[in-house]
């Protein structure tokens, strides 16, 4: 056994998940990451790699040369990756679009694609080329399938943990490229003895050697600033850092600071939007009598806490997740930022929201949400009934919660009335009085006390004045113009016949509102088919779906018996949608239960690829003696099936506040990357007994594999956990698993 070999496939696992993590992390700054976006860029990847599997996979099995292909297309890999990473940031630029002007989903998907295309294409092909290159070096033809399969993935663990803990944190990304690179290369330095020809053997060395020099002849930082400059040439870049939870730039024009966060401004100082901290600041803080302890959950430095400190408050309690944001503003400060860091008042918390509300034992006056597009699953956690809840708990008997959301004074869309409406229903079945100031954004305050309903325009003009609260825009006549019940009664009218959905944890529907309105400003085809999808009885539709899509099957294998072989790709198919529709559901309920502790989640996605690493070794070595593998990858799609379900019911039976909460999740992750492992190594025995060509398996294998991720993670975080909720997303993954195991029944003997 080729030890060299199999260390060469775990660093290209390694390589993998650091190329898709760094290109999801660039591409993320470019588009402004919603939970669409990252769809389309792990969807586009997917794709990349299961085109590079499948015609690899074709072709490898008649190049005479096998060994230099692999070690070629290894070499274009690590040219193509930090290339792709310059274009991820630069490319709106070489369009002539300005970096800060939004692009359409057509635009999206075709940018993220091409920029992804070489990178992704050349790693799937490389699975291709290893599976059989490994039967070259390693005897018998079943077993290079599953080793290869098992070693990427541990390199695919490895790389993640490494990532995740050593290098994003410290490195930017092409210093990250660079050490990816030179990995590569010192691999196939020593991959290069199984070059059967010497002429060809030195050609490789010399090239390598030329790269290699390269990489550590350019100094990544001089690639890191031409790009950042690229990308944000109108404008002066003071920083541009990453930190393990997203990206963030500082920029300066004259005397503006403006910090973007994963390619969104979030803070400009020393003017910040008046309107917005003065009425969001101040208001909800007005219809308290005597407001004292407050708690901002995000989005509080940049104008809101200085409003709020005008007030004879105690404390304040700023609970920001990244505390890069926090040392950005100190490394650049104006007046403004100053005067609410250091204020003694002012007590930083870098944690989840939802976290510390948990977990502190602090009662408050007034909490304040300072986000307002619950566009992906881990901000649509503090617009939802269940945190409502959490927080009525934390609040005092006379406290409010304030949140704000986008509104109109001309006209509410569908997508607008539906995205207020669903946590508008949320707060109403949490809080017994709920008032709303409409405006181009909508205040809402919730309360348990019925001393918001009497809070008028000269209670608050009396309280500004015996305070001493002086503002520049809430002076009388705007405050009478603001809160003139016209308003509300329009509000009312317009928001007639709006969803009586309430936006949930395990049922997002706000995401989904959210995906619809952005989708109205750049895609609007794409909107209103999401607008149609969102008035369909979804669940009865796909279960139509899948009905024809099993009977159509059914028919062709039964008039083309030669084609009935591809039920056990079909099986595949359906086992990479389980894997990759389990991995957002698992991820989005540890979110909703948890918090948003990225290491962690980090962490329980490597469980996740151990459980697929162990699977695959453990069938490795089990599949000379298996005698009746139809019997047994039968009895493992019934496995997939039974779990998705029994998942369902557990997941919404869990308690938020579980203290082995942490650890059933880490088991969760692990069942189901090992089924995975268990099926791909047998469904690889089963079709090379057909007298299958090594090359042509794997690459159809892996491409179903990889086909059926695409389907889940464009449908998953887009239409099926928003509109579906957890429970009959998961109902939909047991339906899936049932149409390919009636396939292989009906079919088994065909596969024989």
């Amino acid at each position: 056994m080729s030890y060299i070999f199999l260390l060469t496939i775990l660093v290209v696992g390694l390589s993998g998940i650091a190329a898709q993590v760094l290109l999801l992390r660039e591409l993320l700054v470019s588009f402004y990451g919603n939970e669409l976006t990252l769809g389309v860029i792990l969807a586009n990847w997917v794709i990349a790699e299961a085109m590079g599997v499948f015609i690899a996979g074709k072709i490898i099995d008649r190049i005479k040369n096998k060994i230099n292909l692999f070690i070629s297309l290894d070499i274009i890999f690590v040219l193509a990756l930090p290339l792709s990473i310059y274009l991820a940031r630069t490319f709106k630029g070489l369009a002539g679009v300005p970096f800060g002007e939004s692009i359409g989903l057509y635009a999206i998907f075709l940018s993220s694609f091409l920029i992804i295309l070489p990178v992704g294409f050349c790693h799937g092909a490389l699975f291709s080329c290893g599976c059989k290159v490994g039967s070259i070096l390693i005897k018998g033809p079943a077993f290079p399938i599953g080793k290869v399969y098992t070693w990427e993935t541990a390199g695919t663990i490895i790389g993640g943990v490494a990532l995740t803990y050593l290098f994003i944190p410290r490195l930017n990304s092409f210093q990250i490229t660079f050490i990816v690179a030179i990995t590569n290369l010192l691999a196939l330095l020593f991959f290069l003895k199984y070059v059967p020809h010497k002429r060809t053997r030195y050609a490789f060395f010399s090239f390598i050697i030329l790269l290699s020099s390269l990489f550590l002849g350019i100094r990544p930082e001089y690639l890191e600033r031409l790009s950042i400059n690229r990308q944000w040439k109108r404008l002066k870049v003071l920083a541009y850092r990453n930190s393990v939870y997203g990206n963030i730039v500082a920029t300066q024009k004259e005397e503006q600071y403006t910090f973007f966060y994963n390619g969104s401004p979030i803070i400009t100082v020393p003017y910040p939007d008046i309107t917005f901290v003065e009425e969001f600041g101040n208001l909800p803080l007005l219809f308290h009598a005597h407001p004292k302890d407050i708690l901002i959950v995000s989005g509080g430095a940049g104008g809101l806490i200085n409003e709020i400190l005008k007030h004879p408050i105690a404390r304040i309690d700023y609970v920001e997740l990244d505390p890069l944001i926090i040392d950005m503003l100190k490394k650049y400060p104006s007046g403004l930022t100053d005067r609410e860091i250091y204020d003694k008042r002012v007590n930083i918390i870098n944690l989840d929201g939802r976290f510390f509300l948990r977990t502190t034992r602090n009662k408050y006056d007034v909490i304040l949400i300072g986000l307002s597009r619950p566009a992906d699953l881990s901000t649509n956690r503090l617009f939802t009934q269940e945190f409502f809840s959490l927080a009525r708990k934390r609040l005092n008997p006379e406290g409010i919660l304030a949140l704000w959301l986008p509104g109109s004074l001309a006209y509410l869309s569908d997508d607008l009335k539906g995205l207020n409406a669903c946590i508008f229903n949320g707060l109403k079945d949490t809080y017994k009085y709920v008032r709303v100031i409409p405006g181009d954004f909508n205040i809402f305050l919730a309360s348990s006390s019925a001393d918001i309903r009497d809070v008028s325009v000269d209670l608050i003009s009396r309280r500004m004045s015996q305070q001493g609260i002086e503002t520049k825009l809430l002076i009388p006549s705007y405050l009478d113009y603001r809160l003139n019940k016209r308003w509300l009664d329009w509000f009312r009218d317009s928001m007639r016949g709006a969803t009586r959905r309430v936006n949930r944890d395990l049922a997002p529907f706000a995401v989904f509102q959210m995906l619809v309105f952005w989708n109205r400003q750049f895609s609007p085809r794409f909107a209103g088919i999401l607008g149609f999808l969102g008035k369909l009885n979804l669940m009865s539709a796909i279960t139509i779906l899948i009905f024809i899509v099993t009977l159509a099957l059914f028919c062709v294998f039964r008039l083309r018996p030669k084609l009935s072989r591809l039920n056990v790709a079909y099986s595949i198919a359906t086992t990479g949608f389980f894997g990759m529709l389990m991995n957002l559901v698992l991820i989005f309920s540890f979110q909703a239960f948890y918090g948003y502790l990225y290491r962690q989640i980090g962490i329980l996605i490597s469980i996740l690829m151990a459980g697929i690493a162990l699977g695959s070794f453990l069938m490795t070595r089990r599949l000379d003696n298996i005698k009746q593998a139809m019997s047994l990858l039968i009895k493992l799609e019934i496995g997939i099936a039974v779990f998705s379900y029994l998942l369902a019911l557990m997941i919404t039976g869990l308690s938020g506040s579980s203290h082995y909460l942490a650890w059933i999740f880490a088991g969760l992750f692990f069942l189901p990357g090992f089924f995975i492992g268990l099926e791909f190594p047998l469904a690889g025995k089963i079709y090379l007994g057909q007298k299958r060509e090594i090359g042509e398996t794997s690459g159809l294998l892996y491409a179903a594999d990889l086909l059926g991720g695409w389907l889940a993670g464009i449908l998953g975080g887009i239409i099926l956990l928003p509109l579906l909720g957890l429970f009959n997303t998961c109902m939909v993954m047991v339906m899936f698993k049932l149409s390919s195991l009636f396939l292989l029944l009906f079919f088994r003997d065909s596969n024989g």
